[in-house]
């Protein structure tokens, strides 16, 4: 028997353990699980189609200091998660964390959390894309126009999750070096080519929003932060991994370092290359504007449809890691129709179900929420929300003595502190991006969220059973008791 032979039957019998047979095909390597993350935070999505957000709310020193800060506190949520992952490393990932460490109730809402904030990172992330490719095959940015090759964008990344793993993993892998590559070459040719402002442009300030810079550079901050969504892709795709419990923490933390060093040195080389800032600021799309005015006309082409491409690989990314959590709350009785969402396709061995549902809920969010900036809001709360609850539960669980697992990639003695700054972090972030000009967000993460708590009470809490790990029933049970 190889080695990898026996390290996949390792994989099968500790997912057995945790209650579940292996029903997913397990190909993924340690650069595709990093990859499927690196790619959904995609640093050319993110902070290129809110670049201009940023830049409206805060100027230059929010490039300067927003995304530093943001990169920092959104460690400390990774490296809680990845503590996680490591210990109950499933496809169920934030939402069996949560059941297991709070109770059936607590891990459904989780569940939910999770859904939701990932059907509207799918949207944000696609209707992004077909906002920039509009004008570059010269049709207006109009949704007359873009809402019909956003359907065809969402269509094109579920056609390759049904298709199989294998070929998603492949082009996750490409789309890791295509990202760094795409930055690399982003910065030299702006180097080169541009006119340069000295680096004490960075320190100033610019807010065109009609409120005061405080208000302005900290919701600016979603730039930022929406960026750093979607790294939950690393456990979602565990019973995908070969050794998850030691690769998808690695993914996990791994790519929001990685992101955040090369994401800064992307927005340094590109808000130092602007040359009229109130011009740049105000147009329709300030990247495209910037890149137009600052180099040759073939080159800022060229270098559009680079980020082009990058936004398609982080939308197929979405697709994966959304169809995953779907596929493990269906499994376990979680969504109606779950007998459908959970099945697999026999040829791919691939949730397909899972994948058409999960792109057909992001056109619905998008069809619902116009304005851009309410779908990343909505994304950014909604995800943040779900990355909270297991923390928390863990916390909770910690501080009332009862034994959890930990696996091989641990924080130790200094869970706790990190916790608590992740908390802490994810309080902030969620007030912030429900003030104006996001009160659209606010008001739909609200209304899901009393739905839920109506679906919850009237319908699935006398049914819903929980997730299959090993002991959550038990220890739900002996929550109820206590």
């Amino acid at each position: 028997m190889t080695a990898d032979r026996r390290q996949l039957d390792r994989d099968a019998a500790e997912l057995s353990r945790l209650g579940y047979a292996q029903q997913l095909l397990r190909s993924m390597g340690g650069f595709s699980n990093f990859a499927l993350s690196f790619s959904t935070i995609s640093i050319l999505t993110g902070a290129v189609t809110l670049y201009g957000h940023g830049l409206r709310f805060g100027g230059p020193l929010e490039m300067a200091l927003g995304w530093p800060l943001a990169t920092v506190m959104t460690l400390a949520v990774a490296a809680s998660l990845a503590e996680l992952a490591s210990a109950y490393p499933t496809a169920g990932a934030l939402y069996h964390w949560s059941a297991l460490l709070g109770g059936r109730t607590w891990g459904w809402f989780t569940a939910w959390l999770n859904t939701i904030g990932q059907f509207a990172i799918t949207a944000g992330v696609d209707y992004g894309f077909a906002e920039f490719l509009a004008p570059a095959i010269g049709w207006p940015v109009d949704r007359a126009h873009v809402l019909p090759l956003y359907a065809a964008v969402l269509a094109s990344h579920a056609l390759l999750n049904h298709v199989g793993v294998r070929a998603v993993a492949i082009l996750n892998w490409f789309s890791a070096w295509y990202h760094l590559a795409g930055v690399a070459l982003l910065v030299v040719a702006l180097v080169a080519f541009a006119p340069h402002q000295p680096v004490s442009f960075l320190g100033t300030r610019f807010h065109s929003e009609g409120h005061g810079y405080l208000y302005g550079f900290l919701v600016g901050l979603l730039q930022a932060q929406w960026t750093f969504t979607g790294y939950d892709a690393s456990a979602h795709t565990a019973e995908e991994t070969i050794d998850p419990s030691r690769v998808a923490p690695w993914g996990i933390f791994l790519s929001v370092a990685v992101s955040g060093v090369v994401g800064y040195a992307l927005l340094v080389a590109v808000t130092l290359a602007i040359r009229d800032l109130p011009a740049t600021a105000t147009a329709q799309n300030p990247f495209l504007y910037l890149l137009a005015a600052a180099l040759p006309k073939w080159l800022a082409a060229a270098l559009g449809w680079l980020v082009l491409g990058a936004m398609w690989f982080c939308g197929l990314a979405s697709v994966t890691s959304n169809s995953r959590m779907l596929f493990a709350f269906a499994r376990d009785r979680g969504l109606p129709f779950s007998s459908e969402i959970a099945s697999v396709s026999p040829a791919f061995r691939t949730p397909h179900v899972a994948v058409w549902v999960s792109a057909a809920a992001a056109f619905a969010v998008a069809a619902w929420a116009r304005a851009y900036a309410a779908m990343v809001a909505l994304s950014t709360i909604a995800l943040y929300a779900s990355y909270a609850a297991p923390v928390a539960a863990a916390v909770a669980a910690r501080w009332r003595g009862r034994e959890r697992r930990r696996g091989p990639w641990s924080l130790g003695r200094f869970s706790t502190a990190v916790n608590a700054i992740a908390l802490a972090w994810v309080a902030v972030v969620t007030v912030l991006f429900v003030l104006p000009p996001n009160q659209l967000a606010g008001y739909t993460f609200a209304g899901c969220v009393i739905l839920l708590i109506i679906y919850w009470l009237a319908w699935m809490e006398p049914r819903f059973e929980g997730p299959r790990i090993a002991g959550s029933r038990m220890m739900a049970k002996e929550e109820v008791r206590r």
